[in-house]
């Protein structure tokens, strides 16, 4: 059981008008999908996460860099949404007000209830052409990946015949302007926000929850570790999203 709730907490939470849930890579985690910090698997232990998560991997062995990322898809669909994903879900039936931004590329909080969803690092069921950038539809079904994964080629877009690529952002690509802005939008008018289960490592989405504490909003950060936020933060609860969403419901 982790610590007490703070009464104040409650009481801020019972009378905000716009409540804004930024949730992290912890969050996706208490469903099973492995962090870039984990330790890789199969075809990719000799890899680290952030040397395939980079446009010029895909540009160097495309078979690879896909191969990885539909394991990960894999991964994402066979998840269910866990606690944490359904009390934030349910928490927007409780408020004004609920704007979910999330650094996850997977479609967990959508499939737990939530809607208009603010994804800052893309989507990974959303892939898109590599040179002309259109968008790409996966067929049905759940990727037929054996363990581990292995190399797969990419499909070709029907408009350019190039390939495509993950919907996800990669390391040195910019956040997708209209999530962006929407994100620093939502943090400039609430008045209550939570930071779950993020690292605060990722810029610049890091910087969002000092957004809201320079304007005085009163911020809480969700995490079983502590972060580099600890200290912006004005209530840090230490413990897993899964067990601190439910009861703050």
């Amino acid at each position: 059981m982790s610590e007490s709730i703070p009464a104040e907490l409650f009481v801020l939470l019972r009378t905000a008008r716009h409540v804004v849930v930024l949730t992290g890579a912890g969050v996706s985690a208490e469903s099973g999908i492995p962090t870039f910090r984990n330790k890789m698997m199969g075809l990719w232990e000799r890899y680290e996460a952030e040397e395939l998560a980079r446009a010029d991997a895909f540009r160097r062995d495309r078979a690879l860099v896909w191969g990885w990322y539909e394991w990960r898809r894999k991964l994402v669909m066979l998840a269910q949404p866990n606690p944490a994903h359904l009390a934030i879900a349910a928490l927007a039936e409780r408020t004004p007000r609920l704007t979910v931004i999330t650094q996850n590329v997977d479609d967990l909080h959508e499939r737990a209830g939530s809607r208009g969803v603010i994804h800052l690092h893309g989507e990974i069921q959303r892939p898109r052409c590599f040179a002309c950038n259109r968008p790409f539809a996966f067929g049905p079904g759940i990727p037929d990946e054996p363990e581990g994964g292995r190399r797969l080629e990419p499909p070709r877009c029907a408009h350019c015949n190039g390939y495509i690529r993950p919907g996800v952002v990669w390391f040195g690509e910019m956040l997708p302007q209209d999530a962006w802005k929407a994100a620093a939008k939502a943090c400039e008018a609430c008045d209550l926000m939570f930071v779950v289960g993020t690292s605060a490592l990722v810029h610049p989405a890091a910087s969002l929850p000092e957004i809201a504490a320079r304007r005085g909003v009163p911020t809480v950060q969700v995490n079983p570790n502590a972060t580099a936020l600890d200290d912006v933060m004005r209530f840090n609860l230490t413990g897993a999203a899964g067990e601190i969403m439910p009861r703050l419901l």
